[in-house]
């Protein structure tokens, strides 16, 4: 199936490893000219390398907003202006409702809400302009069903998911799309940490998710390769899950 994608320009944050790279992968064998940026170039040299395709790499951490401003410039500057616009952010450290102070919740909020918001309207008017544009935010199953032990995240998310919601009908007619991915569990180190391990985080999946395995972020990537398709031109406004069935609400 021709997705439609072959040259065009993607951004895709944390694409060092994990879902990043995963996403990175499924877009570069596309065809698409892959902008790969995450906190250590290093990480990102050795991912692109392993990658292949036209893939560049540019060092930038959610944190820092001014960065997050400017760097849809810089990708523009080597590869061209970004069409597809892949925002995966991770997500905030574990803790309970009242664990953290205000401090760790503003930092929170302007990694998880923030960041994305500020990429997004870089890139909007020219994707606005030229009548095509795919955005994807790589969310959490915890929009949808808040997860023990994740007070950050199942508190910000939802916020990000409602201002996504909000622009998807905005910018529909203009040939935009705009859809979050409800994420399940996966095999990237920053779950096995949260688990305390790759042998625990492999155990619980057997037990708990009912395709009783992990994910694969390959697999992620697809869903994201898609979504960012021609084929898919209608999609837009979702939230889509990809968690092997593990969501029990309806």
């Amino acid at each position: 199936m021709d997705l439609g994608i072959e040259a065009r320009v993607a951004l895709v944050l944390g694409a060092s490893k994990g879902i990043g790279r995963g996403v990175a992968s499924a877009l570069a064998r596309e065809g698409a000219r892959v902008a790969m940026a995450s906190r250590s170039l290093e990480n990102l040299a050795e991912a692109a390398g392993e990658i292949g395709g036209e893939t560049a790499t540019f060092q930038a951490d959610t944190a820092d907003l001014e960065r997050m401003a400017a760097l849809p410039a810089d990708v523009e500057a080597t590869l061209g202006p970004v069409e597809i616009l892949v925002t995966n952010t991770g997500g905030p450290p574990p803790g309970e409702a009242l664990e953290d102070d205000l401090e760790a919740w503003r930092a929170a909020y302007e990694h998880l809400v923030l960041a994305p918001r500020v990429l997004i309207e870089a890139v909007l008017p020219g994707m606005r302009g030229r009548g095509w544009g795919r955005i994807v935010n790589v969310g959490s199953s915890a929009t949808r069903e808040p997860i023990l032990g994740l007070a950050l995240s199942n508190s910000h998310r939802p916020g990000l998911r409602g201002f996504l919601k909000t622009l998807s009908r905005e910018v529909a007619a203009d040939g935009v799309t705009v859809n979050d991915i409800t994420t399940g569990r996966f095999a990237t180190d920053r779950l096995a940490a949260n688990w305390g391990g790759w042998e625990e985080m492999h155990r619980g999946a057997a037990a708990e998710v009912p395709a009783g395995r992990l994910g694969d972020p390959g697999e992620f990537g697809d869903l994201v390769a898609f979504l960012c398709s021609d084929r898919a031109a209608y999609i837009t406004g979702s939230s889509i899950p990809i968690d092997g069935g593990l969501l029990r609400s309806v």
